[in-house]
Parts: C-alpha cells; structure tokens; sequence
C-alpha cells in the first residue's frame, strides 16, 4: 500500500506479462530530446541502460507473480475519492509488528544516520551545528505532523474537490485517531492501527526536510532553520504527500511513487537548490580548502542510511507480505549497483576510488529506487542503480561546477537529480508482475508527477524564504561564518583529544 505509495495504497501485485520496456525507452527518449540537461547527460544514461535493456524485462513468469492477500489494489480513479467511512480490515499482528520496526529503521535514517553523513561532510567548526540540525528538526516536524500535518497529508477532506488537494484539518491534533476506529487511506483498507501508520508516516515527514540541509549546510541561522522548516513542512511536503499518497490528483492521474521519489526526494533536492541559490556560496567557496572533517562519519551515517532505507521501502508495502521481500530485494541490489558505477565513474575521471564517491553512490541508489523498489523487477533496480550512480555523479561534480552554485553537500545533486531519474525510470521498468499497478506505467505520466512536484516545491520554498529573510534573516553573518557555526550559535565546539 504506499502505493500506500503508489498512485495509492497498492497492497496488491498479480500476475502479468511483461511490462513494455522497450516502449518505456521510446517514450525516454522522446522526454530527453526536449530537456535542456545537454547531450553528455543523455548519452550518460543512456550508456548506463544499454547494458541492462536486455535483462530488464520481467524475470518473473506469471505463475511467479507476486500475490498480495491484505487489500485489493485501487485504481486511479478511487484514488480521488473521499474513502468510504465505514470498512476496514482487522489489525494484523504481523504487519504491525513490521511496521513498527520500519517506523524506527526509518527514524534512524535521520537520527543518527543522516545527522553522522552530513556532520563528516562539513568542517570541523560547524560540525555540532550540522548535526544539531537534524536533531531539532525530528522534534519540530514530530509536533508538526501531530498538529496538522498528517490532517493535511492523510485526511479526507469532506469536499471532493479540495481533497484533490490537501486532506484539511479534520485530523489536526490527532483527534480523529483512536485505538478502534476503522480507518482507510485514499479507499484502501490497511491491517495496522492508525497510531502506527501515522507514526510511520511522521519519520517520513521528519527526513525530507532534514535533507535539505545539506544544501545550506555552514551558512543558515539557526532562527530562520526553525522557522523555515516549520512552514515548509506544513505547505509544501504535507500537500505533496496528500497528492500522491492521500488520495490527490497526482495519485488519482496514475503517478507511481511507492516510497517517496516524488513526496520526498525531488521534493527535498529542488527546495535544497532553491536555498542554495537563494542564500548564495559560502564564504571562500571555490578558494578556500572546504574538505571535509571526517569520513569516517560520513561511512557511518551512510550505512546508518542503507539499513534504514530497508524500513524506509520495504515498510511502504504496509505489512509483513512478499511486496515487501521484492522491495527490500529491489533496495540492496540498486543500492550495490550505484555505489559502484559511481566509483567507477571517479575512478575514470579522478584515477582514484574514494570512500566518499561510494557513500555518495550508494545514497544515489537509495534515492534512485525509492520510486521503484515496489513495481520493478531486480533487473530493472538495478538498471536504475546505476544509472542514479553515474547521473549524480556527474550532476554532483560538472553540473555544480558549471552552474556555479554552492549545494554544500549535494542534497540536489543526489536527492533532486536521483529522485528524478528513478521516479522517470519507474515509468521504464514497472512489471506488473511485481505489482498490479505496472499495468498502466507510463513515463509521460511519471513525468507530470515529477513536473508537479517541482513547481510547487520551487515556488513555495523562495516564497517561505523570503518570509524567513524579512523576519528572522537567513546566513549567518560572515564573522560568525569566519568563526565556525558550533560557536557562533551553539558555543560549543569539537576537541581534539
């Protein structure tokens, strides 16, 4: 169900042919022709999937098919229909049981594991600040999302046509949710307590933000981060998520996202380079030696990231069922392919492998799969992994290099570029033998969805920025800067010993 990330929650998969790939490629095609990302680009990806077209097609044979038992899939157009008050399936001890380890893989990917990858990345002097970051934000967004985000995300809104949407305010303050009362998202049934989709839902909710600050990273107010993720959390991720997840026009058009491609990635990469922009380089980018403080920290966090991603995917199947098998399958294998086409790609051009570059990659891949892990096949994962590994690669190193902007610690070059290239890809390689909902995946639709997400997400995040600028101000100021945020807004500061 994620569907519960898909267009809905789809907790079921069936049997089916196969799914079309070489239509997928022609269609790929046709969008690359028309995006202004430059030849390299285009021949970069598609060097990385010539390799793997032949393979891509569905493995698995109809017999083979996966079978969900937990709740029958819904289709596009239930999925903008307020759901029904009054049929639910019974709790399942199993899947709550799984869902409940999710939900804390998934806070672990925040705290510590993204906390750890962006405080190795940083310089010693801002390091407490840049974990401190990841910190508030998990309690901030908790109480957000307990206030009125999950009412805006997950509610029904009592009119039709605004539920489109945003879910209203029914939920706020939880006071809809109890022990018993039967509940559905966007029509479909699910096997857990409301308590526990909720919370599930809130460790989602609690990372998208938090990986923006990569962007910013050694430069924001500590003022302006509070206030900037209070408001960005309630009208720019909560709508988002409603209109994949909750039963909004994305969802109901067909957009296939089953763990956040869209609602988290895209979402956070493109407010990331909007702050980015917005904020302007650090000071002495581009002259002054930024390396970072320790990797053994960034290591840390991204294993921390890779464990917890499994949480992150396979949980987004809403039970303990075999489309959360395919998924966690889906995860590693993509995950192991961009680590490597991404060491690869630096060992080629820099002669050198670096722990960076694999952590770096390996972060791709997770983006890249997130869309996917739910409707393709291994094949296709992995097609996807590595070719998030050599786009971001190259996104990351020449992109931001050309362009001349400071995306401190590559938050749109790995979230916004990876996200992208796999919630596009997921439109390649769905297989409805994976998941029922391959049936109709189309990469012009998984487009729009992406074209969606980003309008919204760019033009709200420079609207909430300007709001932080003229109120509490957004850099630091360059003494402070100068002298290391630890200090200068923490007094505190890392010894050696």
């Amino acid at each position: 169900m994620r569907g519960l990330m898909g267009p809905l929650p789809l907790m079921t998969a069936t049997a089916a042919t196969g799914t079309g790939a070489a239509g997928g490629f022609a269609e790929w095609g046709f969008i690359m022709a028309r995006l202004k990302w430059g030849g390299r680009l285009a021949g970069l990806m598609l060097m990385a999937l010539a390799g793997m077209t032949a393979f891509a097609a569905p493995a698995l044979t109809p017999s083979h098919a996966l079978a969900q038992s937990a709740a029958p899939a819904i289709t596009p157009s239930a999925a903008s229909a307020p759901a029904p008050a009054n049929s639910n399936a019974s709790p399942n001890t199993g899947d709550t049981a799984w869902m409940l380890t999710s939900t804390a893989l998934v806070l672990m990917m925040t705290i510590p594991g993204l906390a750890l990858f962006y405080g190795g990345m940083v310089r010693r002097k801002n390091v407490i600040a840049t974990v401190a970051q990841s910190f508030v934000i998990t309690a901030v967004v908790t109480l957000v999302w307990y206030a009125v985000g999950y009412s805006i995300a997950f509610g029904t809104n009592a009119d039709a046509g605004q539920n489109r949407f945003w879910g209203g305010l029914g939920d706020a303050f939880l006071k809809s949710v109890t022990m018993d009362k039967p509940f559905q998202i966007a029509g479909a049934a699910v096997t857990i307590p409301e308590y526990v989709y909720m919370m599930f839902q809130m460790t989602f909710a609690i990372i998208t933000p938090a990986l923006i600050c990569g962007a910013f990273a050694e430069r924001m107010k500590f003022s302006a981060l509070l206030l900037f993720m209070t408001l960005w959390s309630i009208f720019v991720y909560a709508p988002i998520a409603h209109w994949v997840w909750g039963g909004g026009f994305l969802g109901g058009l067909g957009v296939l996202d089953f763990a956040g491609g869209t609602v988290v990635h895209i979402n956070a990469g493109v407010a990331g380079l909007v702050c980015a922009l917005v904020m302007g380089p650090r000071k002495g980018y581009g002259h002054e030696n930024m390396a970072p403080y320790n990797l053994v920290y960034t290591m840390m966090g991204a294993s921390l990231l890779w464990v917890g991603w499994f949480g992150f995917n396979a949980g987004s199947a809403v039970g303990a069922n075999t489309l959360a098998g395919a998924a966690m399958a889906n995860t590693q294998i993509a995950t192991a392919g961009a680590a490597l086409a991404w060491m690869a790609a630096e060992w080629a051009v820099s002669k050198k492998p670096t722990l960076l570059g694999m952590a770096s990659g390996a972060v791709a891949g997770l983006v890249a799969v997130t869309p996917a892990s739910g409707y393709v096949n291994p094949n296709g994962a992995l097609a996807v992994g590595i070719a998030a590994g050599v786009i971001c690669y190259t996104s990351a190193v020449f992109l931001k290099r050309a362009l001349k902007y400071d995306d401190s610690l590559d938050a749109f070059g790995v979230h916004g570029v990876g996200g992208f290239v796999g919630a596009l890809l997921t439109g390649v390689f769905a297989d409805a033998a994976i998941n029922s909902a391959g049936k109709v995946h189309s990469i012009i639709t998984q487009f729009e969805g992406c074209v969606g997400t980003i309008v919204w997400s760019g033009v709200l995040t420079f609207v909430i920025l300007m709001i932080c600028k003229y109120t509490t101000g957004l850099n630091v100021s360059e003494d402070a800067e100068m002298e290391g945020l630890d200090m200068a807004l923490h007094g505190e500061a890392l010894h050696e010993f």
